[in-house]
């Protein structure tokens, strides 16, 4: 059910029940990097965003300092935002006083959204799910080649070593270890139920009978760090899980255990990290890492059970216009009266990625 904030907001924009005139079309304002505009808006999502919108000049907004977006700040009332969208500070959103919504084409809304936009009644929206189908996919993949050491076999083929029988293992029977049943976290666990892995989790804020809905085995973090074959993380970045997985979890780990970080860098303590897999005790695939980037040179790139990707597992490339409609889509469905699909709410801030 729509609660009275939103059905208020968007009962200003409906006219006849169902429509909105042209002439009273809200007024919007696109505040993102420059750079991925045209990616997230390609211009069959920017004609459909501007029937919607009026949006004076559709080039977007990369600090709300400048004099020029400040005066155009005073009337909107839907902002489109996306990465590197500048923070929404007290200041701005004076500057905003007819501000109703702000709908994020893209993942977290942590870097600019703060406990100040939702205290003004502010709609949030954001297209994390939009994001998290290509992470979830990502991991799956991984998880599936890595299992069967593919990327070390690799290696040793090229250098001319083609693997005997007795060297390959199977993924049959191998269980994994989520940590986090967010929003990437449940998907990655009904793919890897689907598959026929066994799936244990741990999530504070997960009940057994959830788990078993999702296809997984509710246990804490030690546990499923002693039991699990692949150890794969998809938790937020908070100051509790900051260095989650230390020197002492990956101890717990069964020898040639396999690591998987396609979460947030600072998950993982990486210089624990970097002796467990120097040693050949346990394997790493990362597509987040602690520094990130990671200096040229470091240790973790020499390793060859080490699998080091650029933060590529989230939509990239062709895949980024996905985010364009679920924020456009949000529009429309906000101006329409219809229920969001990526609601954001206040008490999620400290939850959220």
């Amino acid at each position: 059910m729509l609660d009275t904030v939103h059905v208020h907001h968007r009962r200003r924009f409906l006219q006849n029940g169902d429509a909105v005139h042209h002439a009273e079309r809200p007024v919007g304002m696109i505040a993102m990097s420059r750079s991925v505009t045209a990616a997230v808006l390609p211009a069959d999502l920017m004609s459909r965003l501007t029937a919607t919108l009026r949006i004076p000049g559709t080039e977007a907004v990369e600090t709300f300092d400048d004099p020029v977006a400040r005066r155009g700040m005073e009337n909107v009332e839907i902002l489109i935002t996306g990465w590197s969208c500048p923070p929404l500070t007290a200041a701005v959103l004076d500057a905003a006083p007819k501000l109703r919504a702000v709908m994020h084409a893209a993942g977290s809304v942590k870097a600019h959204v703060g406990p100040e936009v939702f205290a003004r009644g502010i709609v949030v929206s954001s297209a994390a799910d939009a994001n998290a189908e290509p992470v979830a996919d990502f991991t799956l993949a991984v998880i599936t080649l890595a299992g069967k050491r593919s990327f070390g076999l690799a290696r040793q083929y090229a250098a001319g070593r083609f693997a005997p029988f007795e060297q390959r293992i199977g993924n049959d029977d191998r269980v994994v270890g989520v940590v986090g049943a967010s929003r990437i976290g449940r998907r990655v666990i009904v793919r890897l139920h689907a598959a026929g892995y066994r799936v244990l989790v741990a999530d504070p804020y997960l009940d057994p009978a959830r788990a078993a809905e999702l296809g997984a085995e509710l246990t804490d973090l030690d546990d499923l760090c002693r039991r699990c074959d692949v150890l794969t993380l998809h938790a937020p970045q908070l100051p509790e899980t900051h260095h989650l997985v230390d020197e002492r979890r990956l101890a717990l780990l069964r020898d040639g255990a396999l690591v998987v970080n396609t979460a947030r860098g600072t998950l993982v303590d990486t210089n624990a990290l970097t002796l467990a897999c120097a040693s050949g005790r346990i394997d790493a695939c990362l597509d987040v890492t602690e520094p990130e980037p990671l200096p040229a040179g470091h240790p973790l790139f020499q390793l060859p059970n080490v699998w080091i990707t650029p933060h590529l597992a989230g939509v990239q490339g062709s895949e980024v216009r996905r985010l364009g409609e679920f924020a456009v889509a949000e529009v429309e469905r906000f101006i329409a009266g219809e229920p969001l699909r990526g609601t954001v709410r206040a008490d999620q801030l400290d939850q959220l990625a």
